[in-house]
């Protein structure tokens, strides 16, 4: 069976679709799927990566669907045919004023894929150069650099709950620092 869609909801950042498809079973399933571009999310060492505690660069951010401010890594929606790492740059500039030397893809994540097929892909950025934030005008952040000690403790204590960063902070911490 090849999936039917009928759109419901077409908006500035995301589509909502209702589709019917065949399950693995071979039955018809009326799904509803937000369609989403995609992000990019972006680890900002403002430090060498060989210091003890490497600084990273995270923003406070005021989210309304969240109930307020949340801390988040920087990052940006891709815009049509944008590449990840483009939109990675482009995102750190916007969000802290920051340019990478380097910028490296980590992994891509699916945010989740039980009703959306929105991927977001994590960078690490590194060999930082300071620079002013330049904020969209529906953006309210601070930007802070901290260890990343302290920022995984905010995931431990439950300060920093967005999925893209805690994904970001960890994999970095883990796989890139060996913390």
């Amino acid at each position: 069976m090849t999936p039917r869609a009928r759109r419901v909801y077409a908006g500035r950042l995301l589509n909502v679709d209702l589709e019917t498809v065949e399950a693995p079973d071979g039955s018809t399933l009326q799904l509803e799927l937000v369609h989403h571009p995609g992000a990019a999310a972006v680890v900002a060492l403002a430090s060498p990566i060989e210091s003890d505690d490497p600084s990273v660069l995270l923003l406070k951010q005021y989210r309304y669907a969240a109930g307020g401010p949340i801390w988040e890594v920087p990052a940006g929606v891709l815009e049509p045919g944008e590449a990840p790492a483009e939109c990675a740059r482009r995102g750190l500039k916007e969000e802290t004023g920051a340019e990478a030397e380097r910028i490296e893809h980590l992994t891509t994540i699916l945010t989740t894929p039980g009703f959306t097929d929105e991927r977001i892909h994590i960078f690490l950025a590194t060999g930082i150069t300071a620079g002013e934030p330049h904020p969209m005008a529906d953006e309210f952040f601070e930007v802070r650099a901290m260890p990343i000690s302290p920022a995984l403790e905010l995931i431990r204590n439950g300060e920093i709950a967005d999925g893209k960063s805690i994904v970001a902070l960890l994999y970095v911490a883990g796989f890139r620092l060996g913390m």
